[in-house]
C-alpha cells in the first residue's frame, strides 16, 4: 500500500517566521481530536552564541478558552546556540487533551525562528482535508518519468 501523505496526514503551518529576539513564542493551537499523533517541527535561523533556546508542547481541552494551555511532561527539546539553521522535532502520541501547541522558549541572546509546522498522523478519518495553510494544488505523483516538471 502506498502511503499518500496528502490524504493520510494533515499538515499545517502553526507559526510564521519570527525575527531575532529573546521572548518566548506560542504557535497556533492544533486540534488533535481527529488523529492519533501530532508532530511539531520548529525551524531555526541564526542563534546567537549564549542563547538559551528550547521547544516544548502544551495542551488544552478547548484551545485555551477556559482550559489554559499547560506544559506536557517530557516534551522539552534543547536547541544549542551552535545549532543555526536546523530543525527541532517533537511528537505527541495519543494526546490526552484535544488541543496542542508548540512553545519556542528564547532567552538571554537572540534566536531566529524560521517557522513552526505541525503534522497530524494516523487520522481517525481519511482522506484528510488540508487546512488553508496548505496550497490547494499540492499533489502526489507516482513513478514520474523524467521530463518537464
Amino acid at each position: 500500500m502506498l502511503l499518500e501523505l496528502l490524504t493520510q496526514a494533515g499538515f499545517a503551518r502553526v507559526m510564521n517566521a519570527v525575527a531575532a529576539g529573546t521572548t518566548s513564542q506560542n504557535s497556533s493551537g492544533i486540534n488533535c481530536s481527529d488523529c492519533e499523533s501530532v508532530t511539531f517541527i520548529a525551524a531555526f535561523g541564526t542563534i546567537t552564541a549564549g542563547a538559551v533556546t528550547s521547544i516544548k508542547v502544551q495542551a488544552s481541552d478547548d484551545d485555551g478558552s477556559s482550559d489554559t494551555y499547560d506544559d506536557l511532561a517530557g516534551t522539552s527539546v534543547v536547541v544549542a546556540d551552535d545549532q543555526d539553521n536546523k530543525i527541532a522535532i517533537v511528537t505527541i502520541t495519543r494526546p490526552r487533551k484535544a488541543w496542542a501547541r508548540l512553545v519556542v522558549v528564547r532567552g538571554t541572546q537572540n534566536a531566529v525562528i524560521d517557522g513552526v509546522f505541525a503534522i497530524k498522523t494516523n487520522p481517525r478519518k481519511t482522506p484528510v482535508a488540508q487546512p488553508s495553510t496548505v496550497i490547494a494544488t499540492s499533489k502526489t505523483v507516482v513513478s514520474p518519468a523524467e521530463g518537464t516538471a
